[in-house]
């Protein structure tokens, strides 16, 4: 029976999307792309999402210390080519080499969002009244 699409990737993507995410970070860590915007960037490489035929990576990154990342998105695009390039010698095994697409992680956001709401007083005062009733009852 054939796997559908809405039941999530697969073993294959998970595996390989882990193993570009290494490779990219080594990439960024070294330094090896030449662009004003990156140099003075610190980029993390949080998750990457595999196409169903392995051909498309998309790298989510977050840079640490800035809070307008479009710009740095833009350069890692930019540099994209010369990024696959790179990623070769650490994915030798891969039948095709995928190509790479960058976007900006939004969910530490999404965290600091949902934490600070749990920490609002309406809610903290919700949770105390939740905890009073089990001790009545």
């Amino acid at each position: 029976m054939a796997r559908t699409s809405s039941s999530g990737p697969s073993q294959r993507q998970l595996s390989v999307g882990e193993k570009v995410r290494h490779a990219l970070t080594e990439v960024m860590q070294r330094g090896e792309i030449n662009d004003p915007m990156l140099e003075k960037a610190l980029v993390s490489v949080t998750e990457v999402r595999m196409s169903s035929d392995l051909k498309l990576a998309t790298a989510y990154v977050t840079i640490l210390g800035q809070t307008e990342t479009k710009p740095f998105v833009d350069a890692l695009n930019r540099n994209a080519r010369f990024i696959r390039g790179r990623l070769t010698p650490a994915l030798r095994q891969m039948k095709y080499m995928p190509e790479v697409r960058f976007r900006t992680d939004t969910s530490f956001d999404n965290f600091a969002r949902i934490d600070a709401l749990l920490k609002s007083p309406e809610v903290a005062r919700d949770l105390d009244d939740e905890d009073d009733d089990k001790d009545n009852g």
